[in-house]
């Protein structure tokens, strides 16, 4: 008897085995499907918000969103387009612009080479790339913080006006950045659970190559994992060498390529932008420039609680403080400063902001809302107004190439002030006002400056007959009184009258026109 009760006993403990088994398996089965579900859902969501904000993004922002990516890319597949200066001095890298290339290459290939279509898919492909990047953020922010924080750091990150303004426009910057974002997933951040060394230094490294000046964002984060790991020998020999010399030697060969001779391109920039000072030829601040207004501006409305974060994590996340104070103070030494090159800091900023709104608990709705319109109004100004007539001409350019035989069109602006070929797609002859520096003499003076010193004596030496004028002229308003003369004499009629900005300033007015020669 007691021996039957011993095997029912026995029976009934593995029956329940059994069944706690199953359950647990149909509850990680459960999880698993939630979590697809969860990432499938957030998913889309992030592409339809970054092709939304696409397409929302119809405004021009500073020369290299077109002279350093799609211009150069239009030349590698097309065989014409406009090579500025740094193509000529080996100091950029053919990397990133052969992305693009590949995309028109492809359209060409299919007979699919429209202008609007070389014009918006190297456009998508980054607001593809940034969705991407947003799915990733917010789940390794569920890695390292509790949901509710990871939420508003996802939160503040989709809110930035200036992500918004510049993620899916074709600049090295955006892909610097998006990349900077990736690495960070695999950094070994204190708490994290999706740490890698190879994955994060190769991304760092492809940053690197992107732009050179990615080096500057993660030296602090580099040398803080080298001091933190245990087997410095085994990272240096395993990873830093591998990785590092991987991307120089891959890098090298296709810059070797489309040069058609030995450079290198990274020692070049550092040589003529650094140590010879060229980037000062393109304007310079004060050296508390990015503190007072650079990153104010790009944070926007996220300040208040970017500093409150900081105040609440700063133990935990001091490395990523240092890596931020460290940009800002290297650019500040810099003599030629712009928004955009600390533009990669912001994926840092917002898990302190994240962090600070998980515990704002009573304002928190009243927080979230106003940040939200705030962002949102800056985003839509910037993306739709402010600065849309660089852009918008150019369709009245494009309407030119039925007749491009005949067509010569002449841009009296600041140089690089318009998109050029990559927006025409027809071998229109056009020119403006080229600015390189000159390398080899002091007190150089370019065309654009003797251009503006006296414009109608230029345009007079320039064009002393009716033969050798051009058909069309694209000026700001600024010019128009200067010049008024010499339109009339040669029988020059406004043909087109575009909106710009409505923050005119110096050479560039509030709107742009079109003159044709009749």
């Amino acid at each position: 008897m007691e021996t039957f009760r011993q095997r029912l006993k026995f029976r009934t403990s593995k029956e329940d085995v059994k069944l706690r088994k199953r359950k647990s398996i149909l509850y990680t089965k459960e999880i698993d499907t939630h979590d697809r579900t969860e990432v499938l859902r957030v998913a889309v969501f992030c592409v339809l918000f970054r092709v939304l904000n696409c397409f929302l993004v119809q405004t021009s922002f500073v020369p290299d969103e077109y002279w350093q990516g799609v211009e150069v890319a239009h030349h590698m597949v097309f065989n014409y387009g406009h090579l500025t200066w740094e193509w000529k001095e080996g100091i950029r890298g053919f990397t990133y612009p052969l992305f693009f290339a590949v995309i028109y290459e492809f359209l060409h290939w299919i007979h699919c080479d429209s202008v609007h279509l070389l014009i918006w898919m190297p456009r998508l492909l980054h607001a593809l790339v940034t969705a991407f990047v947003d799915v990733k953020y917010f789940f390794f922010m569920k890695t390292l913080e509790d949901r509710e924080t990871a939420r508003w750091t996802f939160f503040c990150h989709l809110c930035s006006w200036f992500t918004w303004f510049c993620c899916t426009r074709t600049l090295s910057n955006s892909a610097e950045t998006n990349i900077t974002y990736l690495a960070l997933c695999y950094f070994p951040l204190p708490g994290s659970k999706t740490s890698s060394s190879k994955k994060y230094l190769s991304l760092v490294a492809l940053a690197i190559i992107v732009r050179t000046t990615a080096l500057i964002v993660w030296l602090p984060l580099v040398a803080y994992h080298f001091w933190q790991d245990k087997n410095k020998l085994k990272l240096v020999v395993h990873d830093y060498i591998p990785i590092g010399v991987t991307a120089v030697v891959i890098s090298t060969i296709i810059d070797c390529i489309f040069y058609e001779k030995w450079v290198f391109v990274q020692f070049n920039f550092l040589k003529l932008n650094v140590f010879h000072s060229v980037a000062d030829f393109y304007g310079t601040h004060p050296w508390h420039w990015y503190l007072t207004q650079g990153f104010p501006v790009i944070i926007g409305p996220h300040l208040p609680f970017f500093l409150y974060g900081c105040f609440l994590a700063f133990r935990k996340y001091k490395i990523l403080l240092v890596a931020i104070t460290w940009t800002i103070g290297a650019y500040s030494l810099l003599p030629h400063k712009e928004f955009r090159f600390i533009y990669p800091v912001l994926p840092f900023c917002f898990i302190f902001c994240g962090v600070a709104m998980a515990h704002l608990r009573a304002w928190r709705r009243a927080a979230a809302g106003a940040l939200l319109a705030s962002n949102l109004l800056i985003a839509l100004y910037t993306g739709l107004i402010h600065q849309r007539g660089a852009l918008d001409v150019m369709s009245h350019v494009r309407a030119l190439c039925h007749n491009v035989s005949e067509a010569d069109v002449r841009f009296l602006m600041p140089c690089h002030s318009t998109p050029y070929y990559s927006h025409v797609h027809c071998p229109l002859k056009m020119a403006f006002l080229e600015c390189p520096p000159d390398l080899s003499r002091v007190g150089h003076v370019d065309e654009a400056d003797r251009f503006y010193h006296d414009p109608l004596l230029w345009l007079r030496t320039s064009f002393p007959d009716a033969q050798s004028q051009p058909t069309h002229l694209v000026l700001f308003d600024v010019l128009e009184k200067e010049i008024s003369m010499f339109l009339r004499d040669n029988n020059f009629t406004k043909t087109a009258d575009l909106f710009h900005t409505h923050v005119p300033e110096g050479k560039v007015g509030r709107r742009i026109f079109i003159y044709e020669r009749h």
